[in-house]
């Protein structure tokens, strides 16, 4: 399939309401369309296509619409489930994924459960500031000793 245009689902909420206003003015079908084409900048196959695309969005229920998506197929190419064919065009809605829960278990390489060191080899620390300059040299001292060869 090869994909000519799309119509995210916000600027169609407003084609379809724009669409129900002018229904409720009384205006006849083939005023709708160049009135739609005004309100929202569109004209050509772009607005043959958006038009369309607020007929396919009309018949959807489900509220997880994310945008609809227009291509042409090739020959030989089958339409996508939920596909609607108008013309030579098909217009494919796509919806948005409902996020998974995520579920951190010990075995997680994630980092589930426990921590593996908590609370070994270290104590409290005696200052939030690091070490004194007493401590700082006392530990200097002590590294060069271990490091000293016998």
């Amino acid at each position: 399939m090869k994909s000519v245009t799309e119509f995210w689902s916000v600027h169609l909420q407003k084609g379809l309401k724009t669409k129900a206003d002018l229904v409720a003015a009384g205006k006849t079908p083939e005023e709708i369309a160049p009135a739609i084409g005004e309100a929202h900048k569109y004209e050509g196959d772009k607005l043959k296509h958006f038009v369309n695309a607020l007929e396919v969005a009309s018949t959807i229920t489900e509220p997880d619409l994310m945008r609809i998506l227009v291509g042409s197929l090739g020959e030989g190419e089958n339409a996508p489930p939920k596909a609607t064919k108008i013309e030579e065009f098909v217009y494919v809605p796509e919806f948005k994924a409902a996020p998974k829960a995520i579920s951190l278990t010990k075995n997680d390489p994630r980092g589930g459960g426990k921590k593996k060191d908590a609370g070994k080899g270290k104590g409290p620390k005696e200052s939030p500031w690091g070490l004194t300059p007493e401590q700082k040299a006392a530990k200097k001292a002590a590294s060069k000793a271990a490091n000293k060869p016998s």
